[in-house]
């Protein structure tokens, strides 16, 4: 094997520029930086995979900019790989950006080589210099120009440094000119291959390493169009062809082969000094994922979260926007307003019982808004420091116990933000088993940011044992469930590979904007289901069949759960979202309806209580209604028998908390 230069092909006018990059190299964030505010975000036809789309100024003009999805290869094996090759394709860009992580230059060469292959347009951003040279890192960026026949700029976009050469760069880009050569079966097959995919095609070279890695069933055509049946069955005996003469699989040594060539070029233009010793970030990087004192280390933060939540989000600040903000300035003055209004339906349906200033805005800012708006800053600030996949590394002895793939701790992790997107991220694990097992136990006891700004809100009034009997049983019922659906599921989990970026100190302008980007999907996603919430009730209310509901399932809360009645319109509520109706337990619970032991039981049916109606969607879009049938009617009972359960054991063993 050995590696060559080739002619740079020219480069077309007026297309888009398109963003490309493994996950975590700060690609968001330049690209936020290079379009600024206003930006387009939705799905690429036919997947749920989305792409944001800007405007950046260049030259006299502006050309579109386009963000992929964190993708490490083009292999076409997952849908956010598939995606981005698409778009590469079928775009016919100006140029693609690479962003690359300035730390890890032979991981990023390895994406580099596979455009080279697609002849594309090229521009290398080398981005996160800063934090590489803080590690005593250094990269001759001349030098690797020159090698690979492509502008390379040097970038830090949180500072935003380096946009005006990242841009300047982009006036004249070319293809990469440095491409490998491999070893002579390889070369052979791609030539036989290329020779049968039609000369119109962009990226041959790459479609036929594509299918030589990943098989005929990964990358058999362009996206605009098919192979014929006869040319996919001669692609497929070349493909078994070049396999047979390899022990290990034909994609692991392609990639091999290309890794080989990434760290040599990389060892050429990289220097990094040797008496550098690890700086406090980096020690403190190892004390969150030690084996022993990583645990003491979550438990802090999680302490840190419960109080700041729990006890300012929950306490000081719904305090104020009920008494004071709601109590003496919104309600009062709508209710006069209200009195100009000369039919009383009208005035109930603004002002009443149920009304949209008096219990859709009350609950959803008055008390959840506070709530989700601490928990937002926390999470931002959380995985702006780089803690949160270091939370999924100590997360993932247990996960392993209960059968599951490593990599199932990070959308359980997101789930914290939101289980709909959450349910959205399991496509990053490999067989359906993993994702069924993970979508279930998203549905069943992750509670998403505005559900769990509210449970730590009613947290806040029990004691210390109270607490951890409640996080005991849903944690229990969580190992549990996972341990049974991993056994009756078939399938095996595969290895846990994740990558850990460096612990970073937050940058405000970064947390400030995570968090107001989140507090507008509330406002917009979220806000408008508590009103509609409100308006059923309203409307249930009015036509008696509220009442009718409250008492058919009064028996199953009073009985069942010990719970008062009151409660089963706050569950029956709760199916249209699992945080409206923890607002309303939250409410009963402030109001003194709901002793110590009624909370804990009422927490535990509310936290494991059947996923909302987005939730719900998005696992009919990604594992069809059948899975998603399954996993309502289990949730659901399985939530009350679990409460019901709780409250008899209380009961018989007289405990009072």
């Amino acid at each position: 094997m050995h590696c060559h230069p080739t002619t740079a092909a020219p480069t077309p006018d007026g297309r888009p520029v398109i963003l490309v990059g493994q996950p975590n190299v700060g690609k968001s964030v330049l690209f936020a930086a290079l379009t600024g505010r206003y930006v387009e975000v939705a799905n690429y036809p036919g997947t749920t995979v989305e792409l944001a789309r800007g405007r950046l100024p260049l030259l006299d003009t502006e050309v579109t900019l386009i963000d992929t999805p964190g993708v490490q290869s083009l292999a076409a094996r997952s849908a956010d790989e598939r995606v981005t090759l698409d778009v590469l394709l079928n775009e016919s860009p100006w140029a693609a950006v690479q962003v690359a992580d300035a730390k890890n230059l032979a991981r990023a060469l390895l994406l580099t080589f596979q455009l080279a292959e697609y002849e594309i347009p090229f521009v290398l951003a080398l981005n996160m210099a800063d934090e590489a040279e803080s590690l005593g890192m250094g990269v001759d960026i001349g030098r690797l120009a020159q090698i690979l026949g492509a502008e390379v700029v040097r970038t830090v976009a949180t500072r935003r440094e380096g946009l005006a050469e990242l841009r300047a760069s982009l006036v004249a880009p070319r293809p990469v000119s440095y491409q490998i050569r491999y070893d002579g079966t390889i070369e052979a097959a791609v030539a036989r291959i290329t020779a049968l995919l039609p000369a119109e095609w962009p990226g041959r070279r790459g479609l036929a390493l594509s299918l030589l890695s990943h098989g005929s069933e990964a990358a058999l055509q362009n996206p605009k169009s098919k192979i014929q049946n006869p040319a996919a069955d001669q692609i497929a005996a070349i493909v078994a062809e070049a396999s047979a003469h390899y022990q290990e699989p034909l994609g692991y040594v392609i990639t091999r082969q290309r890794l080989r060539c990434a760290q040599c070029l990389a060892a050429e233009v990289q220097s990094e000094s040797v008496a550098r010793r690890p700086g406090a970030a980096e020690k403190l990087g190892a004390w969150m994922v030690h084996p022993l004192w990583g645990w003491p280390f979550m438990f802090l933060v999680l302490a840190a979260l419960y109080l700041f939540v729990g006890q300012l989000g929950a306490g000081v600040l719904v305090d104020w926007m009920e008494t004071v903000f709601f109590g003496r300035l919104v309600n009062p003055l709508a209710t006069r307003l209200a009195a100009w209004l000369p039919v009383p339906l009208i005035r109930d349906f603004l002002v009443g019982p149920y009304g949209l200033v008096t219990m859709a805005l009350s609950y959803g800012l008055a008390i959840v808004l506070p709530i989700v708006f601490t928990f937002f800053l926390a999470f931002s600030l959380l995985e702006d420091s780089g803690y949160l996949p270091r939370l999924a590394v100590m997360a993932n002895r247990p996960f392993k116990a209960m059968g599951l793939n490593g990599k199932a701790v990070l959308p359980m992790v997101l789930g914290l933000g939101c289980d709909t997107m959450a349910t959205l991220t399991t496509r990053i694990l490999e067989t359906r088993k993993e994702r069924v097992q993970v979508t279930l136990l998203l549905a069943l006891g992750v509670p998403c940011s505005a559900q769990l700004g509210v449970l730590m809100g009613m947290v806040a009034m029990l004691s210390a044992p109270a607490v951890l009997l409640w996080l005991a049983i849903v944690l229990v019922t969580l190992f549990a469930v996972g341990w049974l659906a991993a056994r009756v599921l078939p399938g095996r989990s595969s290895d846990f590979i994740l990558e850990l970026p460096p612990v970073r100190r937050p940058q405000l302008g970064n947390i400030l904007v995570k968090t107001l980007a989140r507090l507008e999907w509330y406002l917009k996603e979220v806000l408008p289901l508590f009103i509609f919430g409100t308006t059923l009730l309203f409307v249930l209310d009015r036509l008696g069949a509220l009442l009718w509901l409250e008492r058919l399932a009064g028996p199953l809360v009073e009985q069942g759960l010990g719970l008062p009645r009151q409660t089963a319109g706050v569950f029956l509520i709760g199916f249209l979202r699992r945080d409206f109706g923890a607002a309303g337990l939250f409410t009963l619970a402030r109001d003194g309806y709901l002793t110590a032991n009624q909370l804990i039981v009422s927490l535990v049916v509310i936290t494991l209580f059947i996923p909302c109606i987005a939730n719900l969607l998005m696992i009919v879009r990604e594992h069809g209604r059948r899975t998603a049938f399954w996993v309502a009617a289990f949730v659901f009972p399985f939530a009350f028998a679990v409460g019901g359960l709780l409250n008899l054991a209380l009961r018989w063993l007289g405990v009072q908390f």
